[in-house]
C-alpha cells in the first residue's frame, strides 16, 4: 500500500458546472474504479490526510476543491447554494466512464446526497460515503462552525495566530509544531495577512446566492431526509464520536432512513474525522470499498 511519499499525486482540472474548471488531486491508475472525495465547507482538497495516497493502491482517486475553495475558481455570480455544489458533484461524477464512489465530508456529503437525489435518471454514484453528516444535524454544532468561519474574515498576521485559533476550535487535536501545512488552507494577501482559502461570499447571506428565492438552506432536514430515502446504492456513514454536529441520534435516524446503510463510529474524532483519526478513517473506508 503506498505511503504519501510513494503515491504519485497529480494536480488536474475537472469540469464542474456553470463553466467552472475545478482543481483536483488525482492519484492511482486512471483505468481503476474511481473514487471522488469532496471536502467540507471552508476546507480544501488537502483535508483528507493520507487518504488519497492510501486509496490509490487499488482505486482511481480524485480529491476535488469545491467551487470557491482552495485553488478552484470563485463562482462569478456568488452562487454557493447547495444546488450549485450538487451540480458540480454531478458534473464531476458523470465525467467518468463508470459511476464513482462518492466520499463527502459535511458540505461535500450533503452536496453528493442532493446530486444523487436530484438526478434520478443518471447513475451519479456507485456508492456513497457520508462523513459526519446526515439529514439531522445539531444546531449548536452548525452555529459553532459558523462562528469559527466568520470570526476572522479579515485574516491573520501570522501562522502562529492561525494555529492558536484552530487549536482553540479543536482542542482535542495536538497543536502542530510545523506550521507549514497550514498554508494549504490559507492564502497570503499582498498586504501579508493570511486569509482562509475560500471565497468570503460563501458565508455571506444565504451562502452568497444572488437570488434569495433559491433553496439555499444547507441544513433543511426535511429535504435531506427525502433525498436519503431515495438512496438505493451501498452507503456508509462515518461519524466522529466526539462530533458536536452529528449526534448519535442523528446517525441512527440516517440508518432508519437508509436501512441498508452501515455506520462506522470513530472514537477520538470530532467533526473533522479524517483529520482527527486518519488511520481509523482510512481503515473504515477501505473496508467499505473492499465490500463493493
Amino acid at each position: 500500500m503506498p505511503t504519501p511519499g510513494e503515491a504519485e499525486i497529480r494536480v488536474v482540472e475537472v469540469a464542474g458546472s456553470d463553466g467552472l474548471a475545478l482543481i483536483a488531486d488525482a492519484a492511482g491508475d486512471p483505468s481503476a474504479p474511481p473514487v471522488v472525495l469532496f471536502h467540507g465547507g471552508g476546507q480544501t482538497r488537502h483535508a483528507w490526510g493520507t487518504t488519497v495516497a492510501t486509496l490509490s493502491a487499488h482505486w482511481n482517486v480524485l480529491s476535488v476543491d469545491l467551487r470557491g475553495h482552495g485553488d478552484s475558481p470563485w463562482a462569478p455570480d456568488g452562487d454557493y447554494t447547495i444546488e450549485a455544489f450538487a451540480r458540480d458533484v454531478h458534473a464531476v461524477a458523470t465525467s467518468f466512464a463508470q459511476p464513482p464512489v462518492l466520499v463527502g465530508a459535511s458540505l461535500g456529503g450533503l452536496s453528493s446526497l442532493i446530486a444523487i437525489a436530484d438526478y434520478p435518471n443518471d447513475v451519479v454514484a456507485r456508492a456513497l460515503v457520508l462523513v459526519d453528516v446526515a439529514p439531522r444535524i445539531e444546531a449548536a454544532g452548525v452555529a459553532r462552525i459558523g462562528e469559527f468561519m466568520t470570526a476572522h474574515l479579515d485574516g491573520f498576521e501570522s501562522l502562529e495566530e492561525v494555529a492558536d485559533v484552530i487549536h482553540a476550535y479543536n482542542p482535542h487535536r495536538p497543536r502542530p509544531k510545523d506550521l507549514s501545512g497550514l498554508t494549504k488552507n490559507l492564502r497570503q494577501r499582498a498586504d501579508g495577512r493570511w486569509v482562509w482559502h475560500w471565497d468570503p461570499r460563501f458565508v455571506s447571506g444565504k451562502f452568497g446566492s444572488p437570488d434569495e428565492t433559491r433553496t439555499a438552506n444547507m441544513t433543511d432536514g426535511n429535504r435531506l431526509a427525502d433525498a436519503a430515502r431515495t438512496l438505493r446504492i451501498p452507503t456508509l456513514l462515518v461519524r466522529g464520536r466526539m462530533s458536536d454536529l452529528l449526534s448519535e441520534e442523528g446517525a441512527q435516524e440516517l440508518l432508519e432512513l437508509v436501512p441498508h446503510a452501515r455506520l462506522a463510529d470513530v472514537a477520538g474524532a470530532g467533526h473533522m474525522v479524517a483529520g482527527d483519526r486518519n488511520d481509523v478513517f482510512n481503515g473504515a473506508i477501505l473496508e467499505f470499498l473492499d465490500s463493493l
